[in-house]
């Protein structure tokens, strides 16, 4: 296993990158945690920042279950409070913008932040005023303000939540309101080991996505079989997989995926921590990915319950996996490529890699 090199001086790849898989209320400052739950009054079983990372994060592989049962400490801080939400989305863009990003896709449920017009509500939280829709307004404004302050470009996901089909017409409607506010996506995701198939809401959902112009992406083949790949594919019309490591499990699929150039948003770090793949980075599936030449990014998922950093994830790939500077260059323009930004904002994402590079501009992957 990597050491945890999150506070090493020396940065793997120090050149402008690009992040498509982060959950925003899994990339919390536990220090702002500690904060809102003293302002809020609110118990925690932690005082410190130091005892708050024990009760928050992982430390050894465990399942994907385990791996989510980390966010119940601290989402009931969070959950509910209107200048906690703001400010948990404006950090996570300093965040990354210390970790040289220059563009960002982060995920989140608005309904796991709402205490209104939500069933169930979640966290114990005692039904309030602040719905879904004012989550994404406030997450809106939140990111808006840091890509003010930290000169970098962050667009968010809103995710459907695989245990709670009844949510996920709500989020596609979400995400057709706010198309030109800052959500460029719906996703998928949750604990697929429990629920493989998707439900007839979540397929619904990605229908009318597909028809009102939504990009898509799912969580597919994280701990699930290649079948949840291939049904995101071709079902759910994903046009990204996160994750995606069983998908080599079916080399009919795979292949057939490379051949279509599908993405694949790759967590290192995180896939070790959920079970998801062998603990032995040596032998993980990104290599493969790597070795075909494949369209994918490198990613931090859950930085908060992971403890790491983006570098990290980049460190782990240069140390256990034969990353190269070259490799890194591929895949952040493959994550420019890939992203879902509008043709013309894409367009100079990529001419600003190119630069930072220098890479004269080269058709194809």
């Amino acid at each position: 296993m990597a050491e945890n090199c999150s506070d090493s001086h020396q940065e793997t790849f120090d050149k402008p990158k690009v992040e498509l898989h982060v959950h925003l209320d899994g990339a919390i400052r536990l220090g702002t945690i500690l904060d809102i739950a003293e302002r809020r009054g609110i118990e925690l079983q932690a005082k410190t920042e130091e005892e708050l990372k024990k009760l928050c994060s992982l430390d050894a592989p465990a399942t994907l279950t385990e791996f989510l049962s980390k966010f119940e400490p601290y989402m009931r801080v969070i959950a509910g409070d209107r200048e906690a939400i703001k400010r948990i989305a404006y950090e996570f863009v300093e965040t990354k913008s210390k970790e040289k990003v220059v563009y960002v896709e982060v995920r989140y449920s608005p309904h796991l932040l709402a205490n209104s017009s939500v069933q169930p509500i979640h966290w114990n939280q005692k039904e309030g005023d602040l719905t879904p829709d004012e989550v994404v307004r406030l997450v809106n404004e939140g990111l808006k303000d840091g890509e003010r302050d930290f000169n970098i470009k962050a667009r968010s996901i809103l995710c459907c939540m695989r245990h709670m089909p009844n949510w996920s017409m709500d989020i596609v409607e979400l995400c057709k309101k706010y198309q030109e506010d800052g959500v460029v996506a719906i996703d998928l995701a949750g604990d697929e080991s429990l629920n493989c198939k998707a439900d007839s809401g979540h397929r619904m959902a990605y229908e009318e996505a597909v028809r009102s112009g939504v990009h898509r992406t799912v969580h597919a083949g994280e701990v699930g079989p290649p079948s949840v790949v291939r049904e995101a594919v071709e079902v759910l019309k994903a046009e990204r997989i996160g994750h995606g490591y069983h998908t080599i499990e079916d080399e009919a699929l795979y292949k057939q995926l490379l051949e279509d150039n599908m993405h694949f948003e790759v967590c290192p770090v995180s896939s070790r921590l959920t079970g998801a793949c062998d603990p032995d980075f040596t032998k993980h599936p990104v290599i493969r990915f790597k070795k075909d030449k494949a369209n994918y990014s490198l990613n931090t998922d859950d930085p908060l319950i992971l403890n790491s950093t983006l570098h990290t994830d980049y460190w782990t790939a240069q140390h256990y996996m034969g990353f190269t500077e070259e490799e890194f260059k591929r895949l952040n323009i493959n994550s420019a490529k890939s992203c879902f930004l509008p043709e013309k904002e894409k367009r100079q994402l990529l001419n600003l890699l190119y630069e930072a590079y220098g890479m004269v501009e080269k058709t194809g992957f």
